[in-house]
């Protein structure tokens, strides 16, 4: 009996897919679940298995070929395949029989040097079995979870446990980073994660099946502590410092502490409930670092003076390469300008200087500039809606809301998450809101709602110590505004030489949609703001 071999269903945005590589010939012997094929689309690359035990007994798209989905690509003889090669036998006689013996145990040893890790979980079932049934436990499948409409993939950033550990239900298993964002997929129950069916690197879609989580961690601990009692103690090491990890620290931070080789509990947490920040692993690296200095100048001794010419390769993240390819089309696609003037801070600095204890007892967040910068640009943008709009095909789109961007510096890159309705904000308002973007980017909680959107972006490389720059636009968005360092300068007042800290203000604009007259109009306006703040209270 012939049964087709088809092409999987494909996402939703792949319209068709190329045949790869066949790992079998026609006449081969394949078991059930075996790889025959892969299929590769302009994302992913997809295994064909074997429905049933039986012989190959015909392919009909070869590698290369375009193929769609549910398209027969070959054919399979369900059973043995002893008719077809009966006839073989009589005439080839015993050295075919021999070829194809041989044959097949190349193929044994393929199949099982692939399922290394399946046969690993299902031999521990088997014995968990015949010691007692209520040992063995329900298979639960760990899935990429729902991605953005905007998001048509993903990539396995990190798996923080490896196939054979034991989980609980809700632990962080596997980060999955998407061009905006990392996800973290929990496990759905308690149990051991008995496979690791995609790797780190590999990209994946919606729904897709990642893992396969066994429940019943304490037959699974038990079964696997029969190998030896020192990998056990090792192996259970491991998991409460994976879950301590968790608790007390971030995905961005995790990574940050396995690229120095350390633990969540080597490092003093100082955010709140004992939460390890980067800038706490980063301290102790620095420390720690002071400490080691004499073995390190001891290695180095010891070394040749050329190895310290090495290159390390590292692939750039999704996110790195989204922000090249858009930082690209900006530059390609618009007409990008920009224009400079300065502001004399000392009018916010002195109402700061007046006012900030009282403003932190009341409202329990410190008053910091970003909150006069976004009241100054959401005023602006009112006067002057070219600004706030932006261009879609030949129309332009003019926004009747506030919604402003936020540049901020992650250990993953620079992102921008939105402050939405800022017209709708009190001063204290938008520096808590600020204040969460900020945490939820550096532990990496940001979501794709928090990144979608957003009609003009404020950046502030001032915090770096950045006196003078030109920022990039924020596609589809019209403009953006460069803020800078503070720094004290000797400017002329009524005739007098003056010492006042003076900030560069950039704005890059669209000049395809924002005028010159506008653009220095609006950069204007928010200088006048800020040099006199009053005018945010009285709308003048």
């Amino acid at each position: 009996m012939a049964i087709d071999i088809k092409v999987p269903q494909l996402p939703e945005s792949v319209a068709d897919a190329t045949v790869a590589t066949w790992h079998v010939k026609p006449g081969d012997k394949v078991s059930r679940d075996q790889n025959l094929v892969d299929i590769e689309t302009d994302k992913v690359v997809l295994e064909v298995v074997a429905p049933e035990d039986g012989v190959l007994g015909e392919i009909i798209a070869d590698e290369g070929a375009t193929v769609g989905a549910d398209e027969v690509i070959g054919k399979l003889e369900k059973g043995d395949g002893a008719d077809s090669s009966d006839d073989k036998s009589d005439d080839n006689g015993d050295d075919e029989s021999d070829k194809k013996d041989k044959k097949d145990k190349k193929e044994d040893k393929k199949e099982d040097k692939k399922a290394d890790e399946k046969s690993s979980s299902k031999s521990d079932d088997k014995s968990e079995k015949k010691s007692s049934k209520s040992g063995s436990g329900e298979k639960h499948e760990v899935k990429v979870p729902q991605l953005p409409e905007s998001v048509a993939d993903a990539t396995i950033s990190a798996w923080h446990v490896k196939a054979g550990d034991k989980v609980s239900r809700d632990q962080n298993l596997v980060d999955i980073e998407t061009d905006k964002v990392v996800l973290e997929v929990v496990a759905p129950a308690d149990g051991v994660l008995a496979e690791i069916k995609q790797e780190e690197g590999a990209t994946v879609g919606a729904d897709d099946v990642i893992g396969i989580v066994e429940a019943g961690g304490e037959g699974a601990a038990s079964s696997s502590s029969s190998k030896s009692d020192a990998d056990t103690s090792d192996q259970d090491k491991d998991d409460s410092s994976d879950d301590s990890d968790s608790e007390v620290a971030g995905p961005a931070v995790r990574r940050l502490l396995a690229e120095h080789n350390l633990k969540a509990g080597d490092v003093k947490g100082t955010g709140k409930g004992g939460r390890v920040t980067k800038e706490d692993v980063e301290k102790h690296v620095k420390e720690g670092g002071k400490k080691e200095a004499p073995a390190a100048a001891k290695s180095e001794s010891s070394a040749p003076a050329a190895g310290d010419r090495d290159q390390k390769r590292v692939p750039m993240t999704r996110l790195r390469k989204t922000i090249a390819k858009r930082l690209l089309e900006a530059k390609n696609a618009t007409a990008m300008l920009t224009t400079f003037n300065e502001v004399n801070m000392k009018p916010i600095m002195d109402l700061r200087k007046k006012y900030k204890d009282e403003f932190e007892k009341r409202h329990d967040t410190r008053l910091g500039f970003m909150g006069f910068y976004v009241k100054a640009v959401t005023e602006a943008l009112k006067r002057f809606p070219e600004v706030n709009a932006s261009i879609d095909g030949d129309d332009i789109v003019y926004h009747n809301y506030f919604d402003i961007s936020i540049a901020v510096s992650t250990p993953r890159g620079l992102v921008t998450p939105v402050l939405r309705d800022s017209d709708k904000m009190s001063i204290a308002d938008i520096e808590n809101g600020i204040r969460d973007l900020a945490l939820k980017g550096r532990d990496g909680k940001l979501t794709m709602d928090d990144m979608q959107g957003g009609n003009f972006t404020i950046t502030n490389g001032g915090v770096f110590g950045s006196l003078l720059s030109t920022p990039i636009l924020n596609p589809p968005q019209s403009a953006i505004l460069g803020m800078h360092k503070i720094q004290d300068r000797p400017m002329a007042v009524d005739g007098k030489v003056e010492i006042l800290p003076m900030m560069y203000l950039a704005l890059s604009y669209d000049h395809r949609i924002v005028d010159g007259k506008e653009s220095v109009g609006f950069l204007v306006t928010i200088k006048e703001l800020l040099e006199d703040p009053q005018r945010l209270l009285l709308d003048i």
